[in-house]
């Protein structure tokens, strides 16, 4: 017979993964946790809905998203005063990961109220340990802006940090995002991981050149997506030059964002690094 541990919850919020896919990829405890709830916050009652249907999970659902967060979280933090169990999830995976919550969850220690998560499925993890990259340092970034020139100041914020770098990309905007990775971090190794525990999960590793002429020959793939790239090789991460580092920075950052990046990568004293990244820079305008 299968042993169950019998859970006890507590009022407060419950920051509740879900599965990314798969619907099997939940917790047990999540499971009863999400039966025994008096509301269950979500950002879309459809999709959630799938979810609590496939496990005959009667809980009411509070919509709670990003546009009516500040018309909703005063209802949901009345709720928990009175005493109520409330859980928090999103459409998929692990909440406020690039997901509404975070200022609920503030709100919800303001106020003393009890906050605890239930872990389970997360997209970057699950893209990181199938990307088959280095997996003791990584730096996760969310999704990238939609505009070319900030994408690339984004990933160049990074550029030069011993980690491979995550981010989240919509299908159709994947190609443009190679193409910029590839134009600030050079050809690196990287994994495209598509549709995670999914029916047509695929992963895909390879050089950046070889992975943009793959999808330029290829109809615009669907699913959600998650780039995993490699970190820079040892001769590229040593940082023994402060001009070359300031320099290399410069390309696509602010002078002030380089200087931020380039102390934290040498640890060099601020003032240092700033004097020396106005020289170069006034020296370059001439």
């Amino acid at each position: 017979m299968e042993k169950r541990v019998k859970n006890k919850f507590e009022n407060g919020l419950y920051v509740t993964a879900t599965p990314i896919g798969n619907l099997g990829d939940i917790t047990l405890r999540a499971i009863d946790l999400l039966r025994e709830a008096d509301f269950i916050a979500c950002e879309d009652k459809r999709v959630s809905g799938k979810l609590l249907s496939y496990y005959d999970i009667k809980t009411p659902m509070i919509s709670y998203h990003d546009h009516n967060a500040q018309d909703v979280m005063p209802r949901l933090i009345n709720e928990l005063q009175d005493g109520k169990i409330i859980a928090l999830i999103s459409d998929a995976g692990t909440p406020l990961i690039s997901d509404p919550g975070y200022r609920l969850v503030n709100e919800c220690q303001k106020e003393g109220i009890l906050v605890t998560s239930l872990p389970g499925a997360s997209a970057i993890l699950c893209a990181l340990t199938n990307a088959g990259l280095p997996t003791n340092n990584f730096l996760f970034q969310g999704f990238l802006p939609p505009k070319t020139q900030a994408r690339q100041k984004e990933i160049g914020k990074f550029s030069t940090v011993d980690a491979s770098l995550i981010y989240y990309e919509s299908p159709k905007r994947l190609l443009v995002c190679l193409k910029d990775i590839l134009s600030v971090l050079g050809d690196r190794e990287i994994a495209v991981c598509r549709e995670l525990t999914k029916l047509y999960e695929e992963i895909r590793k390879d050089k950046i050149s070889n992975l943009i002429e793959l999808y330029e020959n290829k109809p615009t793939p669907k699913g959600e997506i998650v780039i995993v790239v490699s970190p820079p090789n040892k001769n590229e991460s040593q940082i023994d030059d402060l001009d070359a580092a300031l320099k290399d920075a410069l390309k696509t950052l602010s002078v002030k964002e380089a200087v931020a990046a380039v102390t934290f990568m040498t640890g060099k004293k601020r003032k240092e690094v700033y004097k020396r990244a106005l020289e170069i820079s006034k020296d370059e305008e001439r």
